[in-house]
């Protein structure tokens, strides 16, 4: 996740009333921050999986959590020895969920691709956006979630449920990831909770980053392809969500993130070979959806809309 998630701000800044004219100039260039948001992320992540073969997921995902670290410590300027014990609590438990979220959905688009990975991720945010809500259409857009995953998770000989499975811990990490964000966001200000655990995150993964590095001694091309995963799916849906915000309302940003399942199937068909069969691109179709229409449908500030994805898998 994020793209997609590190900051828990909503920079959003509102044209003269007497000028609506340019009010939708700032509007469009935050939708196509959006998309070009959400190409990067996936493009990134299909970079990425053209180094499993030398470093494994948990290679590319070390080197990609030093990049989203060295990102973040330069936007959030964190001070951590003034933080207090109850600030410290959530910004650990942010860094555990970075750590695990991202490796979850490496190894995931191992297994089972990268539509597939990143279509199960998105059930994280849709679940938070759903839950404790009573309306009807959330119940409905609940209901044929649940049935894509069951159509997904189907089975057949090729069925992977361990990559599954993989997956959708990604998915109640991304959840995790937006709970604990809240927290963060209200107890440190600006990005610095954000970024001590994005620094915290990359640390965890010095032993076994350098391990594999150290074993496995990767070419320039390989070790490339891990530092543009890392640029592609961290620092630039970083920034570029940043900027969003500042021009469209967060209701529009929750739509146009439910479009990054779509993005995933379509890049992993272009750049990694990967066909998805028709019940399967359904399934896609229905959860982006689902959660299209469960935080188009909430109004501004929906909940569980993560305002930055510069850690999140997807």
């Amino acid at each position: 996740m994020d793209r997609r998630a590190m900051a828990a701000v909503e920079a959003r800044t509102e044209a003269p009333p007497a000028a609506p004219s340019r009010a939708a100039s700032p509007r469009w260039s935050g939708m196509a921050l959006m998309l070009g948001s959400g190409l990067s992320n996936q493009v990134g992540a299909s970079v990425a999986a053209l180094a499993f073969p030398v470093l494994g997921p948990l290679g590319v995902v070390a080197v990609r959590q030093w990049v989203a670290a060295v990102v973040l410590l330069g936007a959030g300027r964190p001070k951590p020895r003034t933080f207090t014990a109850a600030q410290w609590r959530p910004v650990l438990g942010l860094a555990v969920v970075f750590a695990t979220m991202n490796l979850a959905l490496y190894a995931a688009i191992d297994r089972i691709g990268l539509g597939l990975a990143v279509t199960l991720e998105f059930l994280g945010p849709l679940a938070v956006a759903l839950a404790g809500s009573r309306r009807r259409t959330d119940l409905a857009c609940a209901l044929a979630a649940a049935g894509a995953v069951a159509l997904l998770a189907r089975p057949r000989p090729s069925t992977d449920y361990l990559g599954i499975g993989l997956a959708l811990l990604a998915a109640v990490c991304w959840g995790c990831y937006i709970l604990l964000n809240r927290t963060v966001g209200a107890r440190l200000p600006g990005l610095q909770g954000s970024a001590a655990a994005a620094a915290v995150s990359g640390l965890l993964y010095v032993p076994a980053g350098v391990a594999v590095l150290w074993l496995h001694r990767p070419t320039p091309v390989v070790l490339l392809c891990a530092l543009t995963a890392g640029v592609l799916s961290s620092a630039v849906p970083f920034l570029s969500d940043l900027l969003a915000l500042r021009r469209i309302p967060a209701r529009f940003f929750g739509i146009f993130m439910s479009v990054n399942p779509v993005f995933a199937a379509l890049i992993g068909m272009a750049v990694l070979g990967q066909y998805l069969d028709a019940a399967s691109w359904l399934a896609v179709a229905v959860i982006v959806t689902a959660n299209a229409v469960a935080v188009g449908t909430a109004g501004d500030g929906a909940r569980g809309i993560p305002k930055s994805r510069a850690g999140s898998g997807g």
